[in-house]
This record gives C-alpha cells, structure tokens and sequence, in this order.
C-alpha cells in the first residue's frame, strides 16, 4: 500500500460507508454536500436515477457536486432510465429548474461515469463490504429493486437502506395519495419496502416540519459556508416555487432531513410495521403500514413480511440545527 492510500484508509477511519442513490435535485445537492461535509460518513459512490430530472442529467449533476466537493474520485453509476413497468419518468423540472440545480447552468463536469450501471455497483460494494455499506436512497427505488433482483442476498448484505419517500397517513405532493419518489415507480418500491433490508423511511409527514425559511437561507448566504452561495443560488427557484404551491416562504429540507436520519437517528422517533406500496389505481404510490394494531384472522398482503421503520416524529429544532451546521460549515 502506498502512502497515500494509507493516509486515505486512515481519514476514513471509523466512518460509515455510504452509497448515496440519488435525482439531484436541488435538496439533493444539499444532501450530498452535507455528506461530504460530515465527518461520520465515507461517501464510496453515487448512484443515479431519474425523478427531479432525468437519469442522464441526475449523472451530469451527481459527477458536477463531486467535483464542487472536491472529490472527483468518488464513482458515479448511471442507473435506469425508466421506472420498471417501462413507462415514462415524470421529470419534476418545475420545482428544480430545467437543468436540476434551480437554473444555475453551471459549466459540465469533468469526470465520467463508471462503467457499471447502479444496479451492478450497488451488488458489488454491498458484496464487497457485507454488513458495512449503507444506502441513502433520495430518489424513486428503482436502481436498490434491480439490485434485489440481480442478488438474492443483497437485502441481508446492506447494512442499512435509509429511504426518502411515502407520506404516511398524511397527504402526498404528487395528489392527495402518494409522494413523488414512491410514485415515481411503486413497483419497485414495494420489493424494496419487503425485501427483509433493514430499512428506514423518512417520509413528507415528517421532512415537511422542517423548513429552511427565507431568514434562514439569508442567514446561509452571509455565512462563511463552504456552498453556502452556490446552494443559495440554487435554492431562489425552489423556494419561488414553494411559495407558489404551499404558500411557503421557504423550502422544505426533504433531501437534508433524510440525511440527518441517517448519522442521526436519535432524533427521531420510529414505528414497526409492515410496509405496502399501491400499484394500480387512483392511488398508485400510496403507502400503508400495518401498525400492528389487530391481530388478523386471515392473512393478507401485509403477512408474512418483515417490519420496516417509518419516521413518526423529529426533533425539528436540533435537526434543522444540525442541517445548517453543516451548510455553513467552512
């Protein structure tokens, strides 16, 4: 080993490896940079997917932040371009801007992606590292179901998949039934949501408390934060379109507060159960946990699969706290 990769396996040290799946995305790209921010974490890749943007520009955007991070080495794996059923992506660019990163139109990046697609880098990290490697899945499932397909054992070999996803027993941002990252293929996250991983999901219930205001993102902008210019730049077509469709001066931290869950889960609190997604009909998309309430006479499509946890509740005041932190982090 040479020396630089010995003082590489040194800083890295202690810190959990982390794949980040992702649609980047403008709360993404918040995420992301807190990733690279946090001291906790080893990001050892990017996987891509469709959702805020397209697949093929969720992979320009994903290799663009490493590179503003300063970590061009880090791999990103280019994932599918459609949901599994084959139909087409919806493509949220009214809430990210055309280019994902608010309109910002920031020069192409450098580096390339990998030449394995995400469904392949997700089975040979996991396999590589058993036990070690967790997901922060930030976009639709699709890239972790194709994994699950492609190795049977790939559920038991993740250490931990933390979701962004589902509105639980709240109302959705797609329609009244469903959130945009499970609609955005339900197919695939029902195998995920039953596929035996240890998973958390962070739903909107829960990310909606937590909101960066506009005194908050001014705050940002005079702080000696490390992006905290280029996410504000960002953030003035994603906060112009909240107010328009929440009457919100201000933005949502979804992509952040899935992040917080992440290296912080204790603050939050969490349920059991199992978890469904709808796939046909008026709610496609719709999550519904069994909470374990009843015992039922008969089985039915939530038996005889593994419980997962759902968010409940979050300490908004120490996870915004925690997110800022590392935004103005220099």
């Amino acid at each position: 080993m040479d020396l630089s990769s010995r003082e590489n396996n040194e800083d890295h040290a202690g810190r959990e490896k982390v794949i980040i799946d992702t649609d980047p995305g403008i709360d993404d790209s918040m995420a992301i940079l807190m990733a690279f921010q946090s001291e906790d974490i080893e990001v050892i890749g990017l996987t891509t997917i469709f959702g805020n943007v397209s697949t093929t520009d969720a992979t320009r955007n994903a290799l663009l932040l490493c590179e503003i991070a300063e970590h061009p080495e880090v791999p990103v794996a280019e994932g599918n371009p459609m949901p599994l059923k084959g139909k087409k992506p919806r493509v949220a660019d009214f809430v990210h801007g055309s280019d994902g990163l608010g309109n910002t139109f920031l020069p192409p990046p450098i580096g390339k992606k990998v030449d394995k697609g995400a469904p392949e880098f997700l089975v040979d990290k996991v396999s590589q590292y058993p036990g070690e490697v967790s997901i922060l899945a930030l976009g639709p499932l699709t890239n972790l179901a194709l994994a699950i397909k492609r190795d049977s054992s790939f559920a038991k070999k993740v250490k931990r998949v933390v979701v962004l996803g589902g509105a639980f027993f709240a109302s959705g941002n797609v329609n009244p039934a469903a959130e945009a990252n499970i609609y955005g293929d339900p197919e695939a996250a029902d195998i995920v949501f039953t596929s035996g991983a240890d998973i958390a999901v962070i739903g909107i219930n829960v990310t909606t408390q937590v909101t960066l205001t506009d005194a908050d993102l001014a705050e940002l902008r005079s702080s000696e934060g490390k992006y905290s210019q280029l996410l504000c730049d960002m953030c003035k077509f994603y906060r112009d379109w909240h107010v328009k469709s929440d009457g919100v001066h201000g933005i949502f931290l979804h992509d952040p507060v899935c992040f917080v869950a992440l290296v912080r889960p204790d603050l939050f609190t969490f349920k059991k159960g199992v978890v469904r997604v709808e796939t046909q009909g008026i709610c496609v998309g719709h999550t519904l946990m069994d909470q374990g309430l009843k015992k039922w006479n008969t089985s039915n499509p939530w038996s005889d699969y593994e419980p997962i946890s759902v968010a409940w509740t979050v300490d908004v005041p120490a996870a915004l706290g925690y997110v800022k932190e590392l935004l103005m982090k220099p």
